[in-house]
């Protein structure tokens, strides 16, 4: 069974635009590790509750998420968006 993970990305105000820019850059990187099915990375358009990034994805199966959530690279740059934003995940089977 698929496995659904959107999470939504508030950057904090004080964060200059270059900074969230480089941050897309490095969650869009993620897209070839394995078992992802589907990764699509964005800037929210509505901005009235501030800066949004919105990740969703689609993994094979829970396992194919779980070996993500441990790989390296994802960690690094889970690591750096915890400097700049604070983030809501929403994960469900498909």
């Amino acid at each position: 069974m698929a496995y659904r993970h959107i999470v939504l990305f508030r950057v904090h105000d004080n964060v200059d635009e270059h900074d969230v820019a480089h941050a897309i850059g490095q969650l869009t990187s993620l897209a070839d590790l394995p078992g992802i099915v589907s990764w699509h990375i964005a800037r929210s358009l509505d901005e009235r509750k501030g800066r949004i990034v919105i990740e969703e994805a689609e993994f094979t199966d829970a396992d194919a998420f779980a070996a993500f959530r441990s790989h390296p690279r994802h960690q690094t740059i889970a690591a750096e968006m915890a400097t700049i934003s604070d983030w809501w995940i929403g994960d469900r089977l498909s």
